[in-house]
C-alpha cells in the first residue's frame, strides 16, 4: 500500500491532508466531496485518536485504477478472455505467450509470519471511521474477509469476499467482538453452513490493505471453485504471500489483519449502515466474530471507501470489474449477448439484458420465447438472482446496447406489450439491502421480456390534462414515454389502491391523451432537474422504492389465468413507505466542518 501511495502521489493521483481530521463523519464527508469532484485519492496523515494513516478514493476513477494496474490489466483481461474463448489460444498463440507468466504469479506462495513485520494491537487502535450520522458504529468498508472450507481446507479452496465489518457500537464488547455482515449468495455462507453442521466455529481472517489488487480480488465475481487469491496474485503481478498463525491464515502483504471465530447460532444486532443504494441498511442480527488477535505493520495504511446513493467509488470499482470480466456471464448463458446491473439504481434493483430469439428461425417471430428462457437462467445465476426488475430485449435487425440506458428503455417502451410482456415472481428472495419488500430478503420480482416490431411512438410531452387535475401535482417528464406525478404521501396499501384506482379511472376517460405514455411514476418529496437530466433520478426512485407485486398498477388492469396485464399506461407507486429505510444525508454541521479543506 505504501508503494502504491508513493506511485500515485508522484504521478498526481493523490493528495495528503496533514491537518487533524475526525474519524467521526469528517473523513467520510471529505471523501464524498473529493469523489464528487472527480479528484485525487486522499491520504489522511493525522487521524484524531489514532496513530495510523488512512487512504480513500483509491479506485475513484477507472483511469486511476487502470494506472495502478497498468502492468497487469491487459494480461489479466486476456486470461479472462481465454477462459471464455479457449480456441483463441490455438488461433493466435503468440498473443497469449505472456499468460504463462501471469499464471505462475497467480499461484499463492507460503511465506513466514515471523519475518512479515507484524505487531499485535487491538481493535481500539484502528481508525474507527464512522461514515453516516445514523450508522451503528465504525465499519471496515474495504475488508478482504477470508474463510476456508472445513471439508477441503487450504488456500486453493478458500473464499475471499468483501463483507462489511462493524468494529464497535451496539452491544459489541470492544476489542473482543466485531460484527460480520454477509448477504445472500456469498461463499462464506457455504463455509459457515458446513462448520455449523459439525458444531464447530468458522475461523475467519480479515485482511485490510496490502496491494490494491487484493481488494479488487475480494469483489471479483469468480466462478465457484476458483480461489480469489489466484486473481489477487495475477492482478498484483506478484504471488499472494500467506502463512498460518494460531491456525488462522494471514496475508503477509496486508497492512492489518484481524483473526477470529464465528460460532454456530451466535448473532448480535449489526447496523444501521449507510449503504450503496442510497439508504441505510437497518439493524438486523448478523454473525458475531469473536476476536482472536489483531495485527498491523509498523507503517500500516488503512484503506477505506464511503458508499451512498450512486455513483460513488464502488461505481468505478464496478466499471473496472466489467472491463475485466464483462464477457464472462454472456458466455455462460446461451443466447445472452450482454447484461448491465444498473449502478444508478443501486445494482440489484434493476438489471438490463440483451438476448436473442433463435427457437423458430423458420417463422416470423414477433413475441418473446427464448428471451424468457434466458431471463430464468439469469435469475438462477449467482448474485444476478437478486435482481428485482429484469428487463430483457433483443432485435434481429439491429444491435441494441443495454449500457446505453436511455436508448435501451426507448427501444423497450416502443415495443412492450403490456398485456403479454410482464411476468411477476411473488414471495421470493431479494437483495438484503433492499427495503422495498415485505421483510428482510423477501419481496417480488418483475421480468419485462420484450420482442417484436415497434408498437407506438413515445410521447415527448406531458399531457396538458395532468396540469389541471385537482389531485395530481408537479408532473415531470422522465424520458420519452415516462412521466412522474405527485399524489398525497403514502399511508397504507388499502388507501393506495383506492388512490390509484381514482387515478386510473381518471386516465381511462382521457385515454387518447396518454397513447404515447408507457409508465407513470408516483413519487413524493423529490425535486427533479430539467427533463434532459432525469434519467438517474428516474431509475433510482422508481426501482429502489417499489416492490413489483405490491406497487405496480395499470390502466385497464386485469388478471386472466393467473397472468396480470393492463391496457396501459402501467403505474408504479414509488412513494416512500413506512417500512422503507431512511435516505442518506450528511449533517449540515459536518458539511460546514469540512469547508476548511476545500477553500480556494
Amino acid at each position: 500500500m505504501n508503494d502504491c501511495i508513493l506511485d500515485l502521489e508522484k504521478n498526481g493521483h493523490l493528495i495528503r491532508i496533514k491537518e487533524e481530521v475526525d474519524p467521526y463523519l469528517e473523513m467520510a464527508a471529505i471523501h464524498l466531496k473529493q469523489f464528487e469532484k472527480g479528484a485525487q485519492a486522499v491520504l489522511f496523515e493525522n487521524i484524531k485518536g489514532c496513530k495510523y494513516k488512512a487512504v480513500s478514493n483509491l479506485f475513484g476513477t477507472i483511469e486511476r485504477s487502470k494506472f495502478m494496474f497498468r502492468d497487469t490489466f491487459e494480461p489479466v483481461k486476456n486470461m479472462v478472455a481465454l477462459r471464455n474463448n479457449p480456441m483463441a489460444a490455438i488461433k493466435k498463440p503468440w498473443r497469449y505467450l505472456s499468460l504463462a507468466i501471469s499464471a505462475i504469479k497467480a499461484l499463492p506462495k507460503k511465506g513466514s509470519f515471523k519475518t512479515a513485520g507484524f505487531e499485535e494491537i487491538q481493535i481500539s487502535d484502528l481508525p474507527l471511521i464512522h461514515h453516516w450520522p445514523m450508522d451503528g458504529g465504525a465499519f471496515i468498508t474495504l475488508p478482504q474477509v477470508y474463510s476456508e472450507d472445513i471439508e477441503q481446507p487450504g488456500v486453493m479452496n478458500s473464499n475471499l469476499g468483501m463483507y462489511r465489518i462493524q468494529l464497535n457500537g451496539n452491544s459489541y464488547d470492544l476489542n473482543k467482538e466485531i460484527g460480520l455482515h454477509y448477504q445472500l449468495h456469498r461463499g462464506i455462507g457455504v463455509h459457515q453452513t458446513k462448520t455449523n453442521k459439525q458444531n464447530k466455529p468458522l475461523k475467519v481472517s480479515v485482511f485490510i490493505g496490502g496491494p490494491p489488487a487484493h481488494s479488487l480480488a475480494a469483489v471479483m465475481p469468480l466462478p465457484e471453485g476458483i480461489s480469489e487469491l489466484t486473481f489477487a496474485g495475477a492482478m498484483a503481478g506478484k504471488r499472494f504471500k500467506y502463512d498460518y498463525h494460531d491456525g488462522f491464515c494471514i496475508s503477509l502483504d496486508a497492512d492489518f489483519v484481524i483473526t477470529g471465530e464465528v460460532y454456530p447460532n451466535e448473532n448480535k444486532p449489526e447496523g444501521p449502515f449507510g449503504d450503496h443504494l442510497g439508504y441505510y441498511s437497518l439493524q438486523h442480527p448478523f454473525p458475531l466474530m469473536r476476536v482472536h488477535k489483531v495485527f498491523a505493520k509498523q507503517n500500516a495504511i488503512w484503506p477505506f471507501t464511503v458508499v451512498g446513493r450512486p455513483p460513488q467509488e464502488d461505481t468505478a470499482f464496478g466499471a473496472l470489474i466489467h472491463e475485466i470480466s464483462g464477457s464472462a456471464i454472456p458466455n455462460e448463458i446461451p443466447g445472452l449477448k450482454e447484461i448491465n446491473a444498473v449502478d444508478a439504481a443501486g445494482v440489484h434493483p434493476l438489471l438490463l439484458a440483451v438476448g436473442s430469439e433463435r427457437y423458430t428461425p423458420f417463422l416470423i417471430n414477433d413475441s418473446p420465447a427464448e428471451l424468457l428462457t434466458q431471463a430464468n437462467h439469469i435469475l438462477g445465476t449467482g448474485q444476478l438472482s437478486l435482481a428485482k426488475y429484469l428487463i430483457i430485449s433483443g432485435d434481429p435487425e439491429k444491435e441494441i446496447n443495454c449500457h446505453n440506458i436511455k436508448n435501451f428503455f426507448k427501444h423497450v417502451f416502443e415495443r412492450i406489450d403490456l398485456s403479454r410482456d410482464l411476468h411477476f415472481y411473488t414471495k421470493t428472495s431479494i437483495d438484503t439491502l433492499d427495503y422495498s419488500g415485505n421483510d428482510l430478503n423477501q419481496g417480488s420480482k418483475l421480468v419485462m421480456a420484450v420482442y417484436g416490431k415497434q408498437k407506438r411512438e413515445l410521447s415527448l410531452i406531458i399531457p396538458d390534462e395532468l396540469n389541471t387535475c385537482e389531485f395530481i401535482s408537479n408532473p415531470a417528464l422522465m424520458m420519452d414515454g415516462v412521466i412522474a406525478i405527485m399524489l398525497t404521501p403514502f399511508t397504507n396499501y388499502i388507501n393506495a389502491k383506492l388512490e390509484i384506482k381514482k387515478l386510473s379511472d381518471w386516465i381511462e376517460k382521457r385515454k387518447e391523451k396518454f397513447n404515447g405514455i408507457v409508465q407513470i411514476i408516483i413519487y413524493d418529496d423529490f425535486v427533479f432537474k430539467p427533463a434532459s437530466d432525469n434519467l438517474n433520478d428516474y431509475v433510482w426512485i422508481t426501482y429502489t422504492r417499489s416492490n413489483p407485486s405490491y406497487d405496480i398498477y395499470g390502466v385497464g388492469e386485469k388478471t386472466e389465468n393467473k397472468h396480470w396485464s393492463c391496457e396501459g399506461p402501467m403505474i408504479i407507486d414509488a412513494r416512500k413507505k413506512s417500512h422503507h429505510a431512511p435516505e442518506l444525508k450528511l449533517s449540515a454541521q459536518t458539511e460546514k466542518s469540512i469547508e476548511r479543506f476545500f477553500k480556494v
